[in-house]
């Protein structure tokens, strides 16, 4: 137990980061807490715009940075080297290569163009899943995410038909259309729950 408290009274941080005292009008905002589910990367990114007015004022960053950590991460920085840390560049890039293996890699745009319809499976379904891979892949491939929709839509599909006599033009377009035909899709199931009810 001692041991552990002494460990707590070391600090990464430098003389001249320890020895700093924050502005004195600084009011810290509320930040995300990093529990290593997610990607540090991210976590650095969302923590950095929260006190963007701050964000060259290397001692503020590095002293209020421990305070968007969650406890299973506040043991690996409680167990940092005592003083080895001088700019908040060094202590970002030290948090992102020990949580490295928890970074979201973009999905290449191949699975996109790999998606299609399953049997049976609702436009709902099938939109949400495909607009999710769409999320997951970096770069901007707005017209790529167009052609291949309606192609990944079985022959004779009413939205595919749509898509083929009147082209969407950007994507806010198609999901417009999608949304249209998610509408009647929904109304012809309960009209068939209806029909199923009727004795």
């Amino acid at each position: 137990m001692s041991r552990a408290l002494d460990q707590l009274s070391k600090s990464p941080f430098t003389c001249h980061i320890k020895g700093a005292t924050l502005p004195r009008r600084f009011q810290q905002p509320t930040f995300s807490i990093y529990n290593i589910k997610t990607d540090p990367v991210e976590h650095v990114s969302q923590f950095n715009q929260r006190i963007p007015v701050h964000s060259k004022n290397e001692v503020l960053m590095c002293k209020i940075f421990p305070s968007s950590l969650g406890p299973v991460v506040m043991r690996w920085f409680n167990g940092l080297k005592t003083d080895s840390i001088d700019l908040y560049k060094q202590l970002t890039q030290a948090f992102g290569s020990r949580f490295v293996t928890n970074s979201i890699t973009p999905r290449p745009l191949s699975v996109l163009l790999s998606l299609s319809m399953h049997d049976g499976e609702t436009l709902k379904a099938y939109s949400g899943r495909y607009w999710e891979v769409y999320n997951e892949v970096e770069g901007n491939f707005d017209d790529v995410a167009i052609s291949t929709f309606k192609n990944s839509l079985p022959t004779g599909h009413g939205l595919k038909k749509s898509l083929t006599g009147k082209p969407a033009t950007s994507v806010y377009q198609l999901i417009d259309q999608i949304d249209k035909y998610k509408r009647v899709e929904e109304d012809q199931l309960q009209g068939r729950g209806k029909e199923k009810t009727i004795p």
